[in-house]
């Protein structure tokens, strides 16, 4: 496709006169992937349709790097639910330079999908995009958070911790295997411990990745663990 088909994604957004419009013409912008799209689907994330929303996350997740600068620039914006969205796009692409406000949604933002997205981000950074004289007290910060976060009050937040540990401890088998322990402290006190069920199934599949390289402590089974607490129903819908 060419500028010109470009320019006419971007012109159908502008126009569209309805809510299913506007997420059609943003879906086909976004599935473009062209950087000259990233001004229109950042404006996007400010029209309050949450279906166009996501699909420009999507694109924006899509075009990588170069959707991430101006993605900063918005979290200057006084409209929640645009910097909301664009939290959740600098957690999806993993740049480096969206670190610091994953690490403060974390922890702080008040919406629970904002602090699962920005913990599911904090263990999928790029860390070979940091600087090397970074990386290490970087890791041992998001670490840190994502500790915190799993007493997060809210399940799915928790679960996505649980998600974000596993990353970072895959990262740090590479590069940095004696802050293996570190990480799997909290998942194992998580599988051994959390209220869901599904958490600590999740965390004893994390924590079995790398149980050729940890001591592992005697951890109670599942079964011996629902007999301890009475685990509240939350229905279906389960992450992995």
């Amino acid at each position: 496709m060419t500028s010109n088909n470009v320019q006419q994604l971007i012109s159908a957004v502008e126009e569209a006169d309805s809510s299913a419009k506007l997420v059609e013409a943003v879906q086909n912008l976004a599935s473009f992937g062209s950087e000259d799209a990233v001004p229109t689907l950042i404006a996007a994330l400010g029209y309050n349709n949450p279906g166009a929303a996501v699909a420009a996350v999507d694109g924006l997740i899509e075009i990588g790097e170069k959707s991430v600068k101006p993605l900063l620039q918005l979290l200057d914006n006084y409209n929640y639910g645009a910097r909301a969205w664009a939290v959740r796009a600098l957690a999806g692409i993993g740049d480096p330079r969206g670190f610091n406000t994953l690490l403060d949604a974390a922890k702080n933002d008040f919406a629970l999908s904002v602090r699962r997205a920005a913990a599911r981000g904090l263990g999928t950074i790029h860390w070979q995009q940091m600087p090397s004289e970074q990386r290490s007290t970087s890791q041992q910060q998001a670490l840190e958070t994502l500790i915190q976060v799993c007493h997060d009050p809210e399940w799915v937040v928790r679960y996505a911790a649980v998600t974000g540990l596993e990353a970072l401890a895959n990262a740090a088998s590479e590069t940095q295997p004696d802050k293996l322990p570190q990480i799997t402290a909290p998942l194992l006190e998580m599988a051994n411990n959390d209220e869901e069920v599904a958490i600590r199934a999740r965390a004893w599949m994390a924590i079995h990745q790398h149980h050729s390289q940890i001591e592992m402590p005697n951890m109670k089974t599942l079964a011996e663990s629902d007999d301890e607490k009475e685990v509240p129903s939350r229905g279906s819908g389960r992450r992995t």
